[in-house]
């Protein structure tokens, strides 16, 4: 976040993938949209079909009846009414309303459930794809924004699958039987009415990018909104802290502001729709009277035929109207299937080869074989890095802050791919096996522990999904968590929220210790482990600790003296280079970058 309130909120929160995105209208994307719908056609579409071809009939029925009930039976050729048959044509549109309102509830019942299984498999497609990104993405976006692309993005095509499609091809049908309807009837008034509708059609199709775009440009501020939302709940202790709360407001404030306009301009465009229609409506049924009168006096339209014209074209404008508005709304949803896609078509940077074969159970021997990283390019992370390890050893790593530490053990997991060189488990080049294999034999333990929500049981067994309770049990003994976790109020079953702002930090640490050991892997790796706990805690786990890192091949990142000297190997890096490696012992009589570290640490007790 930049600071200063001179600088335009705008600026503040622009992300990478907030762009516009600016295209025509692309049927191909068009079509991959609806293309969830296929799996639901053969189980369902038929009956929507058969009542929406069913209600369309009954409606377009009604207005053909009615002109028969006044030429025929109110007032016929003899002048007299024909009560027997106003009758019957009475019983008739009865009939005709309760067969449209059986078919309309069985048509949205049924679209209602495609829809519903349409948004379903889309947002899990989604959620699926993100769960399979690597790192990079997640480096460049805020978690806020990708939780717009799953919710919000998602949800602003509910209304286009449960009503909308189906709405359309009726309001299509609606409009071809009208239209020949009228022409059988009487074509000349026919195509006077309808010589108002090219005009419609030309003045509308120039909104139509206009609002695509501004459709965009709101999901692209609400998108910044929930960014700077989350944002601001994560750090409200630091806010607090230092008493930014009126500035922060002041942040939401003016993306708040800068979001209504948007939704006012878009809302605007698309209201523009409907007075287009009533023109263009209001010409045509000027047109029908004018004319229609003309033709009664002339004797070549009867009364009933003009009364059924007046009712057909009322039913032509408003499906028009609704094709508007439903156009409006498929807008929306391809400015929100736009973003969509963006994601679902985001490149897996770190995925399985073809050829890659299961990790079999790993003994722990790694190897760094020159090996180079960049996270962006020409930014260099690692250069050359040359690194045996063998199996059970444990490994520390020190230096300065980016050195290079974070993204050795990132690479072992390979959670990013190395730009050149080699990384090898057991001999085997780690790009040629699953990650699944790979990372399933890989206990990590952060300094920043994620809690999640559930209960203290579910989150120890989290690091092996069918471990009984006294496994997960005695675990949390191993590490020393046991204790404190049976004078919770629930033990074991007490409920935690996320991130577990109940627990303290070294209780949080001392779970992720538990669920690491839980977990059972064959290499191990605390980043920061032990950062977080205070003296008297790291104590009590050093012996869990010993515990936990037995016939385990062992990568340890820290700072504390007491963490790491006990490493069978300490590895020295300073801007991405190994600068010295040895045993603590060894170290400290090179009087080099490590013994200047341990000093500085004294230094400051």
């Amino acid at each position: 976040m930049k600071s200063g309130t001179n600088v335009p909120v705008q600026e503040r929160f622009i992300y990478k993938d907030d762009d516009v995105i600016d295209k025509a209208f692309d049927w191909k994307q068009f079509t991959r949209l609806f293309g969830y719908m296929k799996p639901y056609a053969r189980q369902m579409l038929p009956i929507v079909m058969l009542m929406m071809v069913l209600g369309t009939i009954t409606k377009l029925m009604v207005p053909f009846l009615t002109s028969l009930a006044i030429d025929k039976a109110i007032a016929p050729g003899s002048g007299s009414p024909n009560q027997a048959l106003l009758y019957a044509l009475t019983a008739g549109v009865i009939v005709l309303y309760i067969v449209q309102w059986i078919a309309g509830v069985f048509r949205i019942k049924y679209t209602n459930v495609i829809g519903q299984k349409v948004i379903y498999d889309l947002r899990s497609d989604l959620f699926k794809h993100i769960q399979k990104l690597s790192f990079n993405f997640f480096d460049k976006r805020p978690a806020g924004s990708i939780l717009v692309r799953v919710t919000n993005d998602i949800n602003s095509l509910q209304d286009l699958f449960t009503n909308g499609v189906v709405n359309s091809i009726i309001d299509c049908v609606q409009l071809a039987g009208i239209v020949v309807i009228l022409l059988a009837l009487n074509w000349k008034l026919g195509l006077a009415v309808m010589v108002t509708v090219p005009i419609m059609f030309l003045v509308s199709t120039k909104y139509r990018r206009t609002i695509r775009i501004a459709w965009q440009a709101v999901r692209i501020k609400n998108s910044r909104i929930n960014s700077h939302l989350n944002e601001s709940i994560q750090g409200i202790r630091v806010t607090q802290a230092y008493t930014q709360e009126l500035e922060n407001m002041n942040y939401f404030d003016t993306m708040n502001r800068d979001s209504k306009k948007s939704w006012d301009k878009a809302s605007a465009m698309n209201q523009g729709f409907g007075p287009i229609i009533e023109v263009t409506g209001g010409l045509g049924t000027l047109v029908l009277f004018w004319l229609g009168a003309y033709m009664i006096q002339t004797g070549n339209l009867t009364v009933g035929v003009l009364v059924a014209f007046s009712t057909y074209v009322s039913n032509f404008w408003d499906p028009i109207n609704r094709l508007g508005l439903t156009y409006n709304q498929l807008l929306v949803a391809m400015a929100s299937s736009e973003r969509i896609f963006e994601y679902l078509d985001e490149e897996l940077l770190v995925q399985d080869k073809p050829e890659a074969k299961p990790l079999p159970t790993i003994h722990g021997d790694i190897s760094f074989e020159r090996v180079y990283f960049e996270y962006e390019k020409g930014r260099a992370a690692l250069k050359g890095i040359d690194l045996e390890v063998s199996a059970g050893q444990s490994i520390a790593l020190v230096g300065h802050t980016g050195s290079g530490k974070s993204t050795i053990i990132n690479l072992i997991g390979r959670f990013y791919d190395i730009t050149g060189g080699r990384i090898t488990i057991d001999g085997q080049d780690i790009r040629d096996v699953t990650l699944n294999s790979l990372r399933s034999q890989i206990g990590i333990v952060l300094q920043d522990t994620f809690i999640f929500s559930g209960t203290i049981r579910d989150n120890i067994r989290f690091g092996r999904l069918d471990a009984n309770d006294l496994e997960v049990e005695e675990a949390a003994k191993a590490v020393d968590a046991h204790d404190f976790i049976m004078k919770l109020p629930d033990g074991y079953e007490t409920q935690v929220e996320e991130r577990g702002s109940a627990l303290s930090m070294g209780q949080r640490q001392l779970l992720s210790f538990a669920r690491a050991l839980l977990a059972n892997p064959r290499i191990l790796i605390l980043d920061e482990a032990t950062a977080s706990i205070d003296t008297e805690t790291e104590l009590k786990i050093q012996e869990a600790l010993k515990v936990l890192l037995k016939g385990r091949t062992s990568f340890i990142v820290a700072h504390r003296l007491s963490t790491i000297r006990h490493a069978d190997k300490i590895v020295v890096l300073d801007h991405g280079e190994i600068k010295e490696m040895g045993t603590h012992q060894e170290l400290t009589e090179q009087q080099g970058i490590y013994n200047g570290l341990i000093e500085a640490q004294f230094r400051f007790l």
